[in-house]
């Protein structure tokens, strides 16, 4: 058993604490509902038995295992019309040994006669199954009945399963594979409940389904829930392994907790476990996102020093921190350096390096990456032409960008909103509102949705090109589409509106935003008619 409150020792030849010059405050943690609470006993499983079969019941049940025994399907057939759920649950109680045929006959009840089954024969189905480790064909069983989606399915299902336990001989795994199946689902309050429940009468979650939660929970950034849970684990002395850390330091990561990453790190193998490849990239990227790039490329030389080989997406981590620094001499020197390694470069490594390049209106070097990727085979997909087609609009290069547009058909991909936002932007570096506007259109004409820093770029293109009708219209849309303008912009629009005269529209327009509450901060309407 692993200890987890033990001091971190100090000797440990991960020192990594230096890597984090700054000291981050810790968020609050939000409380798990499965919270620890006052301990007590277990609650014993009750000991319940399946009402016998008697009369007709018991004659339908010996023919049909008779028949399924001998695997003769056209002779059971007939019998379908007369299955009940106490029929069927004693049919699967006699085949229990073969989980095969059983899973094959629960299958064949679903298709024939569906009224025939209900809680009480999926958990006699699910006992047979898990008790054979067939948890794949568990869990397809809980998925069906979690598609239904019926209210309260956590505890209806857990009640079944717990009062047919003993009589199923089964394992405490059946219920690991309610939590688990839930958690793969990302039905977080069926997890839980089933979680507290299972502690309630002294069943634990292998650390497998503990780390399928974790993980779904790390999917929908609820890194709270993620601490909480894990504290609970701790407690529950449930032992985690490198996978449970590696998430757990994502989600410190996550939450701008760096030191606490670190040290969990640091005490990876007092834990019992060994960081791997995921455990570096993992606080590779955290160092990354606050900025600490020697740190990141620090942690990147530690890993090969230990033993522990960097891989692609160790340098994607480390190319995208300098990328987005704006620091493109020291992204292609780790770019260089990977090739150096032999380790292959993918989209991600290509798309992250065009994209730095092109932000910084470098479209050549863009185009000089594209070339390349295509020589090694690389996979362009829709973000690596976005890349381009920004790169070529920022340059006001827009007959060039518009081919690589005609190009997305003939390689099997579609536009989309990041698309023609560059495509708007090059008309508009252009000084071409009108054409910029027609983009626009057609934007909306193919079912994509403007954001609202595409418009206000088409607002300040007619306001550049003192077209305030167009910049009225464009203001216009942003109300229809419930975005809030930008508040320099929207002042602009308004003195021009008022110094031409139209200060009746300058005030319908501002009533109507404020009707929507679409007055952005800083914007002082009384400041503005006073003026004029």
């Amino acid at each position: 058993m692993v200890e987890f409150l033990g001091p971190r020792n100090p000797m440990t030849k991960y020192p990594l604490r230096r890597f984090s010059t700054l000291r981050f405050r810790s968020a609050p943690e939000t409380p798990l509902p499965i919270g620890p609470g006052p301990r007590r006993d277990p609650i014993p499983v009750p000991h319940r038995t399946f009402p016998e079969p008697r009369g007709r019941d018991l004659d339908f049940v010996n023919v049909a295992h008779s028949h399924l025994v001998h695997s003769d399907w056209d002779k059971l057939e007939p019998l379908s019309a007369g299955l009940t759920p106490l029929r069927t649950m004693h049919v699967l109680l006699r085949i229990r040994k073969d989980p095969v045929l059983s899973l094959e006959f629960f299958d064949w009840v679903k298709l024939r006669s569906p009224g025939a089954h209900t809680l009480e024969t999926h958990s006699v189905a699910l006992h047979v199954l898990t008790k054979n480790r067939k948890f794949k064909s568990a869990e397809s069983i809980v998925r069906a009945l979690a598609a239904a989606g019926p209210v309260g399915l956590a505890r209806q299902l857990f009640d079944a399963v717990l009062r047919s336990y003993r009589a199923c001989d089964s394992s405490p795994r059946v219920f690991d594979s309610l939590f688990k199946t839930f958690a793969h689902l990302k039905k977080f309050r069926d997890a839980t409940e089933t979680f507290r429940m299972m502690r309630e009468y002294g069943f634990l979650p292998t650390v497998e389904s503990c780390n399928a939660y974790l993980s779904a929970l790390l999917s929908m950034n609820r890194v709270d829930v993620v601490f909480s849970f894990y504290r609970e684990m701790r407690r529950c002395r449930i032992s985690p392994n490198v996978f449970t850390l590696n998430m757990v330091v994502s989600a410190f990561c996550k939450a701008g907790q760096l030191e606490k990453a670190v040290d969990l790190f640091c005490e990876m193998e007092s834990k019992g476990c060994s960081p791997t490849a995921a455990s570096y990239n993992t606080l590779i990227a955290g160092h990354c996102s606050k900025g600490l790039l020697s740190s990141a490329v620090e942690l990147k030389d530690r890993m090969a020093k230990n033993g522990v080989h960097p891989n692609v997406i160790t340098f994607n981590a480390l190319i995208s921190g300098f990328c987005k620094e704006g620091k493109l001499h020291e992204a292609n020197k780790i770019f260089s350096e990977l090739k150096a390694l032999n380790v292959a470069p993918n989209t991600v490594t290509y798309n992250t390096l065009i994209h730095g390049y092109s932000e910084a209106g470098n479209s050549e070097m863009g185009g000089r990456l594209f070339e390349e990727m295509s020589k090694y085979e690389v996979r362009a997909d829709i973000l690596t032409y976005n890349a381009l087609i920004l790169g070529l609009c920022k340059n006001g290069k827009t007959k060039k960008a518009a081919y690589l547009v005609k190009d997305l058909d003939s390689k099997g991909l579609v536009p989309n909103n990041s698309t023609f936002s560059a495509l708007i932007r090059g008309q508009c570096v252009r000084n071409n509102p009108d054409g910029a506007f027609q983009l626009y259109k057609s934007m909306i004409r193919s079912g994509r949705h403007p954001n609202g820093e595409t418009l206000t770029m088409l607002m300040c293109a007619f306001a550049k090109c003192d077209d305030l009708d167009g910049a009225i219209q464009v203001l216009t849309e942003m109300v229809d589409r419930s975005m809030l303008p930008d508040s320099d912009m929207l002042s602009e629009v308004c003195h021009e509106l008022c110094h031409c005269g139209k200060d009746q529209l300058a005030m319908e327009l501002c009533s109507e935003l404020e009707a929507r509450t679409l007055i952005p901060v800083g914007f002082d309407k009384e400041l503005i008619f006073r003026t004029e």
